[in-house]
């Protein structure tokens, strides 16, 4: 017989059960703690209401995939929002206006397998809501049911008040966003600051009251003075989401990237944005660090590999013509 065609060993049925168990503990790509039942109760519109009431600031960051909304779940985030920010976060476009519904789709299911205790709103992307209020509504099904988000976001004040109507009648929650809506960015002359003029900000307040009246449950109000905002947000029944907009509001949000300071050194930042990290200089350091140690074969060292029994590899060692120091046979 050679020496290779020795009879292989069926594994018991028991080991059989085992393996699959073992096999997940030991892989590289096993999930990130999605098997783990929620540490909090889940956050709900009610639950959204009560903060309201209570004047309770909201606590609102994005989320783009499966590892941003696990930590954002875990850290106790009231609200994860699934921003057609990810267009330039995640899929390195120049803004949002290039991210197709299928892509946010795509990311709302990562985010939703990520967020199990959050309330989770979707945004939707340009051309996808605008043609008609049968359109919307269209979209927001689908990304209610594909994209597993409780709710969705659109951008627009007054003029978005029957489409909102049309959504929310069909039981379909709406955050609305008022102020600077950066998908109309080209209309406003680029990124700028909203209601800094009388006219401005009344014009803002009428938005604001408008997509109150058509159902939204909130709105996010981008980009204006903090006094306004404060004057607005007064005059509501429902909760403002502020970025960009003071301390008035009853809720904040922000992109998680630009605040973990996840992006090289030199990138643009809006003013309002506050770093409370510096995850890219860690991730630089560590990558760093692990690409010296495999060029120097410090990586792995022996607590990063797996054992065999010594006479199973004398065996080895033997079938194949190696000796124990490690030289061929003659």
């Amino acid at each position: 017989m050679r020496p290779f065609s020795r009879p292989i060993a069926r594994p018991s049925a028991q080991a059989r059960l085992l393996q699959p168990m073992q096999s997940l503990r030991q892989s590289s790509h096993s999930p990130l703690g999605s098997s783990s039942l929620p540490t909090r109760k889940k956050v709900t519109l009610p639950t959204i209401m009560s903060l309201y009431r209570k004047n309770e600031p909201i606590t609102v960051i994005t989320a783009h995939d499966f590892p941003s909304a696990h930590v954002a779940d875990q850290a106790g985030m009231d609200i994860v929002l699934v921003g057609d920010s990810l267009a330039m976060v995640a899929l390195g476009m120049d803004d949002t206006s290039e991210v197709l519904m299928e892509e946010m789709l795509l990311h709302c299911r990562s985010v939703a397998r990520g967020a199990k205790s959050a309330f989770i709103v979707g945004d939707l992307p340009m051309g996808t809501y605008e043609i008609s209020p049968d359109q919307a509504l269209a979209s927001a099904i689908t990304m209610i049911k594909t994209g597993r988000v409780h709710a969705i976001k659109l951008e627009g004040g007054a003029d978005m008040a029957p489409t909102i109507k049309k959504i929310t009648s069909a039981g379909i929650p709406v955050l609305a966003h008022v102020g600077l809506t950066p998908q109309r960015q080209n209309s406003l002359g680029g990124f700028r600051v909203q209601g800094k003029t009388t006219a401005s900000a009344l014009k803002l307040l009428d938005d604001a009251i408008a997509v109150q009246e058509a159902g939204a449950f909130a709105m996010v109000v981008e980009a204006v003075p903090a006094e306004i905002a404060t004057l607005v947000t007064k005059k509501l029944r429902v909760p403002t989401i502020g970025i960009g907009a003071g301390n008035g509001c009853s809720g904040q949000v922000l992109v998680q990237v630009d605040m973990l300071g996840n992006f090289p050194p030199g990138r643009f930042l809006p003013k309002f944005v506050k770093k409370y990290g510096d995850v890219w200089g860690e991730a630089s350091r560590a990558i760093a660090l692990y690409k010296e140690e495999v060029k120097s074969r410090v990586y792995p060292a022996i607590e990063h590999t797996y054992p065999m029994p010594k006479e199973e590899l004398a065996e080895f060692r033997r079938l194949i013509g190696e000796e124990i120091g490690g030289g061929e046979k003659e």
